[in-house]
This record gives structure tokens, sequence and C-alpha cells, in this order.
């Protein structure tokens, strides 16, 4: 038995250095020489507790870097070729035996060899992902918003990941690789399963690792997904080897790992350009969509709420429920449609089921909703069951959550005076019999107030190249395609120019925004002769909202050329060559009489009479007479007809329709159709026309009381004024803000006519900066009406501070 002589250096690369007991070997077998103590008293005594610590370790505790492997851990030393001697152990805590101190000078160190397979295995403790907000991940991915300890990230870029080891890394004689894996079934070939290996230097394009830091114990690693990455939820697992023993160790991580599209990377399909841009599409959380009519456009702001709490789960949750593996979630073309299919829930189960009957028993008036979070929530906490009701902006609201949620560059757009064609004519087709009366099982085809759908920004290599950008995505359940509800997405570029043979649904966006009305009059051997036909009928005031403010954007030249252009007409007549009438411009009617509707100002208002004015312009030479007859029915927003409410032969060109007329007769967006048809008595020429209009309603007024701070309570004004000279029953007022307030239904109740009516909402603001608290008010007797306010939100250290001054006091 062998101690340190006085003042003799003890070094782990010493051979003479390591001490044993009689009989026992070193790590190479070979027996290594005693030599002399000056006490062989004490050397017995701490050779003995040395043994028991080794026969009972319980007894005594052994620090956790009680060997240092920064070389050749099997003992070759890095450099010198020698031996590296195994590490002492030394005991921790209270080691006395009879009053002796094992920590004195003349303590003999007992050596564990490093054969010993526990002190040589490489094993990851634990793994920070690094997902805290302020974290560089979440900033440099700018997914800082999301409300979510998880590591969320965008694909096409690195993000940084750090391992806490057994012991520190050796590149010489340890290998560690990461495992990220999606969906149910991971495969490499479907890359679902990814293996990450560790490099010395990361290429694009590819899935790698590098190590860019270490500290002993605790290595950083700098991870880089391709820019065709399969987004989802993934889980991490990370396998480290021991190259001597070939002994490995594996560590499945308990929290997942988000991947998304990444609008900021030149490569990837979502690239935008501008970072205004990318802050309204990806980054805004609320937003306008527009309705009404063309002469009336109102507003609403929408929550879209992106970035709430559980919404990223539930979006990843849409896309489970429908039938497209994880493996097409790479491309946005394919998960575009996917979400278009699944947001309405006639054929897969999905978000929104739509409902236009006025009759919302059982869920929720689609007016009365102002965001998307408590749909997508409801969807997911229900495991799937739709969601009750929705109508047009609706379904385009919770699509902008959940394609910008996602990653991909959405907006909402409105179509006014929005086509629906039902037989792929390309044209809008009316029928009347011989008697100028419309044939009302014939007239399938209709034309909606407005129509919300959306854009969303990608390039498309499936098309020819310069049909990339702007696609418009429609999941409003209107026609099947491919067997499913679902519409695009389909080229912008090739809606302008008529190409209506690319995919995908491209034939039926030209026709919302850009067919002709064609007028047919039965013959009396029942054939249908072409009569009449508008060439602006459709597709006016295409809006949606501007880049950097709450401003309604005219969009209607990216969607089409200006109406009666050559190249609006070359495109239309192009595009009609793949229809189901291909002859329709065969035999053109020459017209020189016409007739339009007009309305002074902003139109009649709800519980008023409601006055238009009719012009009948005669643009020949010659003089001209006619007689027009009218009809004005109730519409649904979406171009059917409810009932007539008037009918009238016209010898005047003012005409009005009292409120008594109307006043049992409206539905959810208080909408009406006036049809006007005559013939001109020396020509025999056809006149008509059609025009919706709406009557206006009143807005709630939403009024801030005091400053917003953080964790402060604050309060709200809300007023209202019933417009109709009859009482409202059972009226509520819905209140929603994101960062404020989740929604809050207000029970009203009752609201006489021309009644003022307010409340006041208290609230605690959660969110700094400024946020937006919407508004609506849901009765039976009145719709659309709706309010928003701003407030900015302080941060809270002020009335911390002052508290505090208080208490001390």
């Amino acid at each position: 038995m062998f101690s340190r002589m006085p003042g003799e250096r003890l070094s782990i690369r010493d051979n003479a250095a390591v001490g044993r007991f009689h009989g026992v070997s070193a790590s190479n077998g070979q027996a290594v020489p005693e030599r002399h103590t000056e006490s062989k008293t004490k050397k017995e005594e701490s050779g003995c507790r040395c043994w028991f610590q080794k026969a009972c370790p319980c007894c005594f505790r052994r620090q956790s870097s009680s060997y240092d492997v920064s070389g050749d851990v099997d003992g070759v030393a890095a450099g010198d070729g020698e031996k590296e001697e195994p590490t002492p152990l030394t005991p921790t805590g209270d080691t006395e035996l009879d009053g002796e101190d094992a920590s004195s000078s003349n303590s003999i160190f007992f050596f564990f060899s490093p054969s010993f397979s526990s002190e040589l295995t490489l094993a990851v403790r634990s793994v920070d992902l690094l997902s805290r907000k302020s974290d560089r991940n979440k900033a440099e991915h700018h997914t800082d918003q999301y409300n979510s300890d998880q590591l969320i990230i965008r694909r096409g870029q690195t993000f940084q990941i750090e391992l806490d080891l057994s012991r520190p890394f050796n590149p010489n004689t340890d290998k560690l690789h990461l495992e990220m894996k999606t969906g149910p079934l991971p495969q490499v070939s479907k890359r679902t399963h990814i293996i990450i290996p560790l490099v010395d230097e990361l290429q694009d394009e590819s899935w790698e690792a590098k190590i860019v830091e270490q500290n002993v114990n605790r290595v950083r690693l700098s991870v880089n997904s391709p820019i065709t990455a399969v987004i989802g939820k993934y889980k991490l697992t990370i396998t480290t080897q021991y190259l001597k023993t070939g002994e490995t160790t594996t560590h499945d991580h308990d929290k997942d790992i988000y991947m998304l599209f990444n609008p900021w990377c030149e490569d990837d399909m979502v690239y935008m350009e501008g970072e205004k841009e990318l802050k309204e599409y990806v980054l805004n959380d609320t937003g306008r969509i527009y309705y009404g009519t063309e002469k009336q456009i109102g507003a609403r702001t929408w929550n879209f709420g992106q970035f709430d709490e559980g919404i990223l789960e539930a979006c990843l949750f849409v896309l489970d429920n429908s039938e497209v593996p994880p493996s097409g979630r790479g491309d946005p073309v394919n998960v575009v449609r996917v979400v278009s299919a699944m947001i309405n829930s006639p054929d897969d189960l999905g978000v929104l089921e739509g409902n236009w009957s006025g009759n919302y028993a059982g869920g929720m008036s689609p007016t009365a909703w102002s965001g998307s979070v408590e749909i997508l929530r409801q969807y997911h906490r229900e495991g799937g069951k739709p969601v009750k009701y929705g109508q047009c902006w609706v379904f385009s609201g919770v699509t902008t959550t959940v394609l910008r949620c996602l990653g991909i560059p959405t907006r909402s757009v409105t179509n006014f005076q929005s086509a629906h064609d039902t037989d792929v004519s390309l044209t809008t087709d009316v029928y009347f019999d011989e008697n100028m009366e419309p044939i009302h099982h014939l007239n399938s085809d209709s034309v909606w107030n407005f129509h919300v759908w959306n854009d969303c920004w990608m390039a498309r290599p499936d098309l020819p190249a310069g049909l990339g950008g702007w696609q418009a995505v429609d999941s409003t359940p209107q026609e099947t395609s491919h067997g499913t509800f679902r519409c695009g997405p389909a080229s912008l570029a090739a809606i302008r120019t008529g190409q209506v043979y690319l995919k995908f649904d491209t034939p039926f966006v030209f026709a919302e925004v850009n067919s002709d009305k064609i007028y047919w009059q039965r013959n009396l051997d029942g054939t249908f002769s072409q009569i009449h036909s508008e060439k602006k009928a459709v597709g006016h005031c295409i809006s949606t909202k501007a880049v950097g403010s709450d401003e309604r954007v005219d969009i209607t030249n990216l969607y089409k050329y200006p109406e009666g252009s050559e190249e609006e007409r070359i495109a239309v007549e192009t595009a009609c060559r793949y229809g189901s009438k291909p002859d329709v411009y065969s035999s053109p009617i020459a017209e020189d009489v016409r007739v339009e509707v007009r309305m002074e100002g902003e139109g009649p208002r709800m519980g008023g009479d409601a006055q238009l004015k009719i012009v009948v312009k005669n643009n020949s030479s010659q003089p001209r007479r006619t007689t027009l007859h009218s009809q004005v029915a109730v519409m649904y927003y979406t171009g059917v007809l409810k009932d007539t409410v008037k009918k009238d032969t016209l010898n005047i060109l003012e005409w009005v329709l009292p409120y008594t007329q109307y006043q049992n007769q409206l539905v959810d967006q208080a909408a009406l159709m006036m049809t006007l048809s005559g013939r001109v008595s020396e020509t025999q020429q056809v006149l008509a026309n059609q025009t919706s209009f709406r009557l206006r309603t009143p807005d709630l007024n939403i009024e801030p009381i005091g400053e917003a701070y953080v964790g402060k309570e604050m309060s709200a004004k809300i007023t209202f004024t019933n417009p109709l000279p009859c009482t409202l029953r059972n009226v509520v007022i819905r209140v929603e803000g994101l960062g404020l307030r989740d929604l809050h239904p207000i029970k009203v109740g009752d609201v006489s006519k021309h009644a003022n009516v307010t409340v006041t909402e208290h609230f605690v603001p959660t969110i700094a900066g400024k946020r937006k608290l919407v508004a609506s008010l849901d009765c039976r007797q009145l719709t659309q009406v709706h309010g928003v306010a701003d407030i900015d939100v302080q941060e809270s250290h002020f009335f911390e501070d002052v508290s505090f001054v208080c208490l001390t006091r």
C-alpha cells in the first residue's frame, strides 16, 4: 500500500500514482509495485476506509465530478501516447471514521478503474430547448408572439438547444445524433422520421447539427432544417454512443417541437418580401372583414388570434383530422387545399357548420362571432365536433387564423356582386319565360351581395412561370372540387388572364369575379334565346385590409383588367371557350337604351323607408318608349331570394319601399334585390337589370374609461340606439379582445323602440401593446351591429412601484 510522499504531487497521468490494496490489479491487469509510507497505521486505516467506501457506496457519497475525461477516456493521454490513470474516488460530506479526517494530507486515495461502464457511458441528463420568450430561438424565428412555452421554429433556419451530459463530450470516442418524429407512423422514407447527424460544419438544404459551445458537461447544438421540412409537431430523441464499448443510450424529451412554414426564408415556397407585408399578413392577429353591397360597404373588426393560447395546437388538430398524411405537409399548396376543405363540415366533419336558414337554434348566429379563437378552441376541446354556425366571413376569418398560424401569409378578401356559377358555363345565367317572368327552377346561378374568401401567398412550381404570388382560397362550401367541398388555391394571375384550365378551381373563381350576366328568354318551341347581356354585372370593389392600417384597399385590378377594356374582354372570351356554353358570344346584341338604379348617399337605413332612383338613358338620336316592371325580394346575402315584398309597373322613376312592407321579412344581412325588366317599343330591345342593396344598421359605440395598464382593471362603456320602431327582444352583446378578455356575453334583454342602451364592461388587460376591444350585438330583429375600440395597454411597472411605496409607509 502506498500513500503520497510529503511534497509529492499526485497526477492521474502518473502510473506510479495508482494506489491499490494488496492483490487488487490496476486497469491494465498488471500488478503495480508497492511504495513505503511514513505511517503504516494511518495507511491501513485509510485503506480500510476506502475499501469500505467501495464495498458500500451508500455510506460514502461520490462527487459527480470525480474524474476527468478531457483526453482519451480509455487511458490514452492525448498527444503523448502514455496511459492515462484512473481518477481518484474522493468522499464527500461527513466521511470521518473513528475521528479520522479522510481529507487529511496523510489519507490514501482509492482509484476506480475506467473499465467500469457506468463511468464511461455518455448519457443525456436533461435537454433545454431554449424555448422561453426571451431566448434567441423565438426572436430569430419570429415566434415570440405565440402564447406558449414550447419550442416553435420555422423551417429552413437553424435553431439551438442545450444538452446536459453525464460527462464531457469527446469527439474522438463519442457519437451523438438527434431524431425527430412527427405523425402516428413516422418513416424515414416519408420524411416524418428525421435522423440528424452531428457534423463539423452545417450545410444548407439538410438536417444537421453542430456543437457550437461546450462547457464541461454542457453542450450547445445548432440544428439546421431544410426548407422542404414537413410542418407539424415533432418528438425529439437524442442518442449517444461510446465507441470503445459500443454502448448506447437514448433520451426521449418530454416537450414537443413545432415546425412552421417560413415566409422570411427566401427558399421557402411561402417567402414574402417586405417586413411591412410580413407584419400584416403573418404577424397581425386582428383585421377587417368587409360586407354589404358595393355602394354600401360595411366593415367589421375580426380577432384572428393566431398566437392565442391553444390555437397552434388546435390548428394542427385540424390537419390531423383530415385524411391527408403528415408526409404531405411540406407543400403549402397541399396544406392550403386541406385547410380549405377542413374549415367547413359537410363531408369531413370540419371546423364550422354552415347555416343560411335564419334559424340558429343549438348554436351561435354567424353574425354574433367576432373572432376565430373560441371557434377553434371549441372544435379542439370537443374532439372535432363541428361548431355551429358559420357563413362566408366566419369561414374566411377562421381560414386566415389557421394559415397565418402555420406560417402562410394570408388575408381575408371580399368580392361584391359575387357570382355563383353552378354549371361551369363561366356565365351567370338568368332565365325568363315567354312573358318575361323569371323561371325560378332554372335560375340556379346567383349573385351574392358579397362573398368573403381568402388570398394566400406562395410560389406555384406546379404551374407555368409567372403564376405564383397571391392565390385565391375559399373555405365556404359552395361547389365540390374533386369530390370535396373546397376551392383553390387558384392563381390570381391566371384568373386575371382567363387561364381557367389551370388548377385549382380557377373557373369557379373566375366566374365569381368576371362572368357576364346573360339573360335568356324561352321561345314558344321551348328553346331559349339570348336577349340581353350585362358585361359589368359581377366582381366589384374587391376589398381587403390595407397593410399597416385599418383602411380598405381595392384589389379588383389583381383579379381582372379594367371593365370593358380590350384585355378584359379577351380574358372573358378566352375563359368561356373552356365553359359549358362556348358559343354564348356568337350573336352580339345592339343596345341603345340603358337602365340603372341609383341611391342617395350611403343608402337606405334600417327602420325607415327605402328610396331608390331609376334612371333610363336613351343613347340613340330617336325617341324611345318603354315600360318597366319592378320586383323587390328579400335576399340572403348569397343571392338566394326568400320572398317578394313588392311588385310595380313603373310610370315614374322615384321608387319607395315603406318600412311596413319589409319589417317582418328581412333575414341576416337586411339585403334586398330589385329586378327590373322591360322592352323598348320601337326596337323591341329588352331591358333587364338586377340591383341589390342593404338597409344600413347602426354601430355599437365603445368608449374606454381611464388608462390601460397590464394587470390593472379598467372599463369600457358600450352604447347603442335601437333604430327600429319596435322592441328588440333578448338582446345580447358579446365582447372580446385579444390580451384584454375572452369572449364574454352581456345579456341586455329587451330594448324599446328608438331607446338608448348603455352597458359598462370591466376587464383586466394581460398583454401590453395596441389592442382592440370588439363588441357585437345579437338579436333576432337586428343583425350586423358591432363596434371596435383601440386600447393602448401600458406595462404595469408604475403601479407596482406605487404599491410598494404605499406598503412601506
